[in-house]
């Protein structure tokens, strides 16, 4: 599947409804809040992301190659957590949301990298992190976390053990253009694979898994040899500027995020949806002969 890539003109089609719901004529679906996490580790490429290609069946950016992540749920809102690292009312100020949001954010981020990776950022301090989440009863808390059975706090309580919320990063934040059927306010966190710990296939709702340089899924994106939805095309192509994880987490500790949404913006004689000011001049770059 090809996904025609930023700056993309739009259908006439697509514009006159767009505009139906810039002027009110019709009404916004409501946004639900979501975490990504972009997982990294080094390569000789640069930093590797760990992408997960979702089901073609999913009502959702099915077939698309994403990054570990999903919705927020009420589980996620336990202020009982344990937890290491920066505070919540620090995660806000960050994230550009309030102190319960945030820390709900940061909790789905977690929880669903393990749930869709298998990675778990956590340990038994604010010093370590877990070696190692292959064995069978690791897989089945992961299991029992995926089908809600479990909570995020009992599943950590179990194991004496505490959200290690400093090995995330703030990287930026999308919402879904107006005129989407399906809405999220999507939140991207980076964070660095912990050593020792290896990804596997494990979500139902992936196809299958890959690790690809960032700057390499950008260049198979590109050539339509990948399909990414455009915030993960450009986020991929960013992160791959640099030449490390390590980097990518310096970057990321010196962000604040405001949640960014696509309108509709003049490309010559047609329309296109915006981006991020920021990320202009590297895709105008990549546009160059």
């Amino acid at each position: 599947m090809r996904i025609p890539l930023p700056p993309v003109p739009l259908p006439d089609r697509l514009v006159d409804v767009a505009r139906e719901f810039e002027d009110g004529r019709q009404e916004p679906a409501e946004p639900r809040n979501a975490a990504t996490v972009i997982l990294m580790r080094p390569s000789e490429q640069g930093p590797e992301l760990y992408f997960l290609r979702r089901q073609v069946s999913m009502d959702f950016a099915g077939g698309m190659c994403v990054y570990p992540g999903g919705g927020v749920d009420k589980r996620d809102f336990d202020a009982t957590v344990a937890w290491a690292g920066p505070s919540p009312s620090d995660w806000a100020a960050r994230l550009g949301c309030d102190e319960e949001t945030a820390r709900a954010l940061v909790c789905a981020a977690v929880r669903e990298t393990f749930e869709e990776s298998g990675v778990l950022l956590a340990g038994t301090s604010d010093s370590n992190v877990v070696a190692d989440t292959t064995a069978d009863d690791w897989e089945a808390d992961r299991v029992a976390l995926e089908s809600r059975e479990l909570s995020m706090t009992d599943f950590l309580n179990r194991r004496g053990l505490v959200l290690r919320t400093d090995l995330l990063g703030v990287w930026d934040a999308w919402l879904t253009p107006i005129f989407e059927p399906k809405r999220y306010r999507t939140w991207f966190f980076v964070a660095s694979l912990p050593s020792g710990q290896v990804t596997r296939d494990v979500s139902t709702e992936s196809s299958s898994v890959d690790w690809i340089p960032a700057r390499v899924a950008a260049e198979q994106a590109d050539a339509g040899e990948l399909a990414l939805m455009p915030p993960t095309y450009l986020t991929s192509m960013e992160v791959g500027e640099h030449d490390s994880p390590e980097e990518v987490l310096v970057v990321a500790a010196s962000r604040s995020v405001e949640m960014f949404t696509p309108s509709v913006e003049p490309l010559g004689e047609g329309w296109t949806l915006s981006m991020p000011d920021r990320l202009r001049p590297l895709v105008a770059a990549r546009r160059r002969p």
